[in-house]
């Protein structure tokens, strides 16, 4: 977030801003395709088109890592991760065109590893200045074994995070 001044709560050490001080030049968002996390693009448009700020889409593919037979530890297949990177690609390139075009500047990434390592790495490497992202992604059981990775993201983030829940009726 790029402010002018930033004041000192008398208090404590907190910075405190002005409304005027706050600007959002990058805005990330993380995509897995699902619902949610169109969703969260959809409040990340917004907020774009009204900061005039850049959004950064992001694809995480999780390295396809599977058990072995005869004791050779875990075998990775980089074909498959190559695949769904490019699947990828097109796909969030296909989003910007539906979604986005002409509303607000936007790039596509795709990065390969752990999503919240990525999104967390991603955040300082561009400079984000706020992360929208969804409460709920593709995944369901690894939320109880792991934690969710938003949970993660929040914990970790560079910057202020925006955590868009899908909208129940």
């Amino acid at each position: 977030m790029k402010t002018k001044e930033q004041k000192k709560h008398p208090s404590s050490e907190t910075t405190i801003l002005s409304p005027d001080e706050v600007r959002f030049e990058r805005i990330l968002v993380p995509i897995d395709f699902s619902g949610y996390s169109k969703n969260a693009l959809a409040y990340a448009i917004s907020a774009a088109s009204r900061f005039d700020s850049e959004l950064l889409l992001l694809y995480v593919v999780e390295p396809a890592v599977y058990p072995a037979d005869l004791g050779f530890g875990q075998v990775t297949l980089p074909n498959i991760e190559h695949e769904l990177a490019q699947r990828g690609k097109i796909e969030l390139e296909k989003l910007v065109e539906s979604n986005i075009a002409g509303r607000a500047k936007a790039r596509t990434m795709v990065r390969s590893g752990k999503p919240f390592h990525e999104i967390i790495t991603t955040a300082v490497e561009e400079n984000a200045d706020l992360i929208v992202i969804a409460t709920h992604g593709h995944t369901g059981v690894e939320h109880f074994i792991f934690g969710s990775t938003t949970e993660k993201v929040v914990k970790r983030a560079p910057c202020p995070v925006l955590i868009v829940r899908m909208i129940e009726h």
